[in-house]
């Protein structure tokens, strides 16, 4: 809508713009515009809560809504142009990230579904409709609220959406143990009420729903609000830290030998790594403040400081040159004895990150490893060992951490670098 009334016909193409952020844009756009409609019908003497329904934008949105959910020609055509731009943004956004999916949903494909078991509700009395013609499920008795599931005129709401894509995954992965939300924690009642919902309907897989409910994230300039417009754009970001990388890259004179092809390379893999370790060591219910200049620092519990620490043993293991036998018996360093139990132990993190569905147990075990090896390089020499055995069993040693970290990084979604 804000797009038709004030966009002038622009594109992608013609502004430079990513998709995504063109049309996100435009959404900031309607809200500024939604909220002076409201001021304006205030002081005409409305209230605020006639001014909400009646801000004349609101009732344009409202209006296009109703036509896109009957097909109307026009409307579908400029929904499926915007939306091909955003994916086209996302798309690229999802590459510089690293991430990947294997099956997308769509809620424009799901709500008609949403909207089949909205009818069957109504039957078996989960749902109620209302004089106006809204649908509500009542979940006072269940210590919640009265909760919308279709609006008066028929369309449907976030809720009917979500209605419908849960029960389309199941559909079509019937043997699933269970369905993870990774949402922020504003959306908490929202997910409380979808999962009760669920069960309401008779599904008893409802049960096994999740809500991974992660604490926001703010920079130091604030909170980051999408509608206000307030919010860091990812693209940038992602290119920000990668320059933060190469500047601290090159005052510490980590690069000798590097073409210009693998200092970009290295500098985006250090600069993914700081953002996404910055975000992922902290417990995910907890609030971050993400301050990029501290998240990209090589010393302390930083992404930069164990991918250093990784390629550091990269470079211990080309020197050795040794190749893999068994080991023959001998007696253990403190400092051997101390990194060996730190290694048995990442077999139960992982299983505890899952069942806590906390990534930040892996990411602070692999800093807590990172720290014990260095302890015990510090101490004991390894390619300046006594005898050959010794030298055999801590060059191993170090390789096994170094697989580790390469193995606790991947499961973070973060790349190891085999020299810095």
């Amino acid at each position: 809508m804000a797009w038709q009334k004030f966009g002038e016909g622009e594109t992608p193409e013609s502004t430079g713009l990513k998709g995504d952020k063109l049309v996100g844009n435009y959404y900031v756009k309607f809200d500024q515009e939604y909220k002076k409609e409201i001021q304006d019908l205030i002081t005409k003497g409305s209230s605020e809560e006639e001014a909400k329904k009646n801000a004349p934008i609101l009732l344009e949105a409202q209006n296009m809504l109703l036509k896109w959910e009957a097909g109307d020609e026009e409307v579908v055509k400029l929904w499926k142009e915007m939306n091909s731009w955003v994916y086209d943004g996302f798309n690229v956004t999802y590459k510089n990230l690293g991430v990947d999916f294997d099956t997308l949903y769509y809620e424009s494909n799901t709500y008609l579904l949403g909207k089949e078991f909205v009818e069957q509700g109504l039957k078996s009395g989960v749902f109620v409709k209302e004089e106006d013609g809204s649908v509500w499920c009542d979940l006072t008795e269940d210590g919640l609220d009265k909760k919308i599931v279709q609006r008066s005129d028929g369309t449907a709401v976030y809720m009917t959406q979500d209605i419908g894509t849960a029960i389309q995954r199941i559909k079509d992965f019937p043997d699933v143990g269970g369905m993870v939300y990774t949402v922020g924690n504003e959306q908490d009642y929202h997910f409380k009420v979808l999962f009760l919902i669920l069960k309401k309907l008779g599904f008893d897989w409802a049960k096994n729903l999740y809500h991974l409910s992660y604490g926001m994230v703010d920079l130091p300039s604030g909170k980051m609000k999408s509608r206000e417009g307030t919010v860091v754009d990812a693209d940038d970001l992602v290119e920000e830290m990668a320059k933060t990388a190469g500047e601290i890259s090159e005052e510490l004179g980590k690069l000798d030998g590097y073409s210009d092809e693998e200092k970009q390379e290295l500098y985006k893999t250090i600069g993914l790594g700081a953002l996404k370790y910055h975000i992922l060591k902290v417990d995910p219910k907890k609030r971050i403040l993400f301050d990029p200049k501290e998240s990209i620092d090589f010393q302390g519990n930083t992404g930069p400081f164990i991918q250093y620490t990784y390629a550091r043993i990269q470079s211990i293991l080309r020197k050795a040159e040794i190749e893999n036998s068994d080991l023959k018996s001998t007696d253990l360093h403190p400092k051997e004895k101390e990194l060996i139990k730190q290694l048995q132990l990442f077999p139960e993190v992982v299983q505890n990150a899952a069942e806590q569905h906390s990534p930040a147990l892996i990411a602070n075990y692999t800093y807590d490893l990172v720290k014990e090896f260095n302890s015990f390089y510090q101490n004991v020499s390894i390619l300046g060992a006594d005898n050959d055995v010794e030298k055999q069993l801590r060059v191993q040693l170090s390789n096994t951490v170094a697989n580790t970290i390469k193995n606790a990084f991947s499961l973070l979604g973060i790349q190891v670098p085999e020299r810095m």
